[in-house]
């Protein structure tokens, strides 16, 4: 093989994959985006009202069921991210006794990474957040 068809072949190799990994990445975003509605009060409610596009006289009504339910789908959020965080704590204590000191610092840096992360999930900017996939360099998708 000559040196020319050896580059075309790897470049086409890399746009491929790369084409892959995007067209992968967005394909789970959109079929999570109707669950992400959820994790919210704002989402919620603001999904809601793109679904069911209450007339002015329903909206009255249905704000205050919204209201109710909003809250107490962000208090069961918090709830689960409280109950994972202990579990997670639980978790690296009964672990942390089988393993290397290596390996203990970097179960340490990628909780620390997942905490970042979820810093920058929380502020909700998408650009902060593919400025933290890019920093860490991570195959993990996070999206």
């Amino acid at each position: 093989m000559t040196t020319k068809s050896i580059i075309l072949a790897l470049a086409t190799l890399i746009t491929g994959f790369l084409l892959g990994m995007l067209t992968s990445s967005q394909l789970r975003s959109q079929r999570l985006k109707p669950v992400r509605v959820f994790f919210s009060e704002e989402r919620f409610k603001e999904g809601m009202y793109q679904a069911i596009q209450p007339t002015k006289e329903q909206k009255e009504k249905i704000d205050k069921i919204l209201d109710k339910y909003s809250k107490l789908n962000g208090e069961t959020g918090e709830a689960f991210r409280k109950e994972f965080e202990t579990r997670m704590e639980k978790f690296r204590s009964e672990i942390e006794v089988n393993l290397t000191p290596e390996q203990i610092a970097r179960l340490k840096e990628l909780d620390e990474q997942r905490k970042e992360l979820v810093k920058v999930r929380r502020r909700g900017n998408r650009a902060d957040f593919d400025v933290f996939k890019r920093e860490h360099n991570d195959s993990a998708d996070f999206n």
